[in-house]
């Protein structure tokens, strides 16, 4: 049940995307390395984590083996002395992982989906809302893809008082920590064509959805993974390049030819015309099938249609408008490296070191669930270091390190000091320095 990252890979890397045992072992406070001090009296330390993927069930959620060891990591960072700051860099919770037979919301509605989930995780919300009241550390949430649609209310029913950064499009923000505008920290899935928010399609079908395409993969995706990847039982049916087709018809084709990868890949036991996708959710009523989602064609080398997501490649432009994406992508780069986690590390430096228009100089994503550090100049010729928190899924073949965490200690502005930025694991609870870079502003 925890192999979704498998899944995520093939797709997004965006997406969605290695075994670590939780039974108790040495506490982190007894490692070697502690990543919450420093040699300087005084709270300064940022600590970014992402991709805990808490769901409701834990039949199957993502996280469920990990989450001691999330809980003493947490414990840590409450006990330290230094660290000033929190940032949880989305996809804290998990509304797209479910199997597409069963309703997210089981007849409820967002508040209970949200209830379940802290009744599920109850260790790991208590120890948030013990740092959070004990006011010494602001934690502080940042939108992710897996909760796109969890609104500000409900982070706030489940986390009160903590800081939100949000955009004014519901499930987006970036986070600048106060004092430091040279910091950029978001999940990422904004320049990702199968996960950014898409406030345009399905309007007819779904009023209000913002939900995109990637919603619909990874709920089939985990269908596939808790049917225990059976083979397939139905046939793909073939699209071919419309012949006579133009542009907006090759992007179709484009779209189409990742579908197939995709349900090629993660096979379901059920036939493409049943109505299996249980939605009840983001303006989604009823029951769809995976004939719904993908392209179509009734004629080998005629027109390409789709049901759901209908001209989804010919809206990109205005997508990126609407979702804030600083400098805009192709959308034929934005469909065909959708599963290439690379592209998280190509659009931070476009969207932000090579943006004239922006002054950031250190830039944390999540959502890749690949942990990793890279160093890079600006449009000035200045230093510049990205970074991406990985993940704490249980089951992660993408990557190395898992049960991964930024923390950044910011240079002293009257001593000659460097910006730290290191990125740790805490596999196997134990902490182990995976990279670390520096820098000044």
């Amino acid at each position: 049940m925890k192999n979704i990252m498998k899944l995520l890979s093939a797709l997004f890397v965006l997406i969605f995307l290695g075994f670590f045992a939780s039974c108790e072992k040495a506490n982190p406070t007894d490692t070697k390395i502690n990543p919450f001090v420093n040699d300087r009296d005084e709270r300064n330390m940022i600590v970014i984590i992402s991709d805990i993927h808490l769901g409701a069930d834990l039949a199957y959620a993502e996280c469920e083996e990990n989450l001691p060891a999330l809980e003493k990591l947490l414990r840590q960072i409450k006990e330290s002395p230094n660290v000033k700051e929190l940032v949880i860099a989305g996809d804290l919770i998990d509304e797209w992982f479910i199997p597409a037979t069963i309703d997210p919301y089981q007849g409820q509605d967002q508040v209970n989906f949200i209830q379940r989930v802290a009744t599920t995780n109850k260790g790991v919300f208590d120890l948030i809302n013990n740092i959070i009241q004990e006011g010494k550390i602001r934690v502080t949430y940042v939108p992710g893809n897996h909760d796109l649609t969890v609104t500000e209310e409900s982070i706030e029913s489940l986390l009160p008082g903590i800081n939100q950064a949000r955009d004014p499009m519901l499930g987006l923000g970036t986070y600048s920590p106060v004092g430091y505008p040279q910091i950029a920290i978001e999940h990422g899935h904004r320049y990702n064509f199968f996960c950014a928010p898409d406030p345009i399609s399905n309007q007819d079908i779904a009023p209000g959805t913002i939900s995109p395409p990637g919603y619909f993969f990874t709920r089939i995706a985990a269908l596939h993974v808790a049917q225990g990847y059976p083979a397939a039982i139905d046939i793909l049916p073939n699209v071919t390049p419309n012949t006579n087709g133009d542009i907006s018809q090759d992007l179709l084709y484009a779209y189409w030819k990742v579908w197939e990868k995709t349900l090629l890949k993660f096979s379901i036991n059920n036939r493409f015309d049943e109505d299996i996708i249980v939605t009840n959710f983001d303006g989604f009523t009823g029951s769809f099938s995976v004939n719904d989602i993908l392209p179509y064609q009734t004629t080998p080398g005629g027109l390409i249609e789709v049901n759901l997501y209908n001209s989804i490649q010919d809206t990109w432009e205005e997508r990126q408008t609407r979702n804030g994406v600083a400098v805009h992508i192709p959308v034929v780069r934005a469909i065909s490296k959708s599963a290439d986690e690379v592209e998280s590390s190509e659009q931070a430096k476009i969207q932000y070191f090579m943006n004239p228009n922006s002054n950031k100089r250190i830039v944390i994503f999540g959502h890749t669930h690949v942990a990793k550090m890279e160093t890079s100049t600006n449009h000035l010729g200045q230093k510049t270091i990205y970074a991406n928190s990985g993940t704490w899924i249980d089951e992660n073949p993408i990557s190395s390190t898992n049960m991964n965490f930024v923390v950044i200690s910011p240079q002293n502005a009257y001593i000659n000091t460097q910006t730290l930025v290191k990125l740790y694991s805490f596999q196997n609870e134990v902490v182990k320095l995976v990279d670390e870079e520096s820098i000044r502003f």
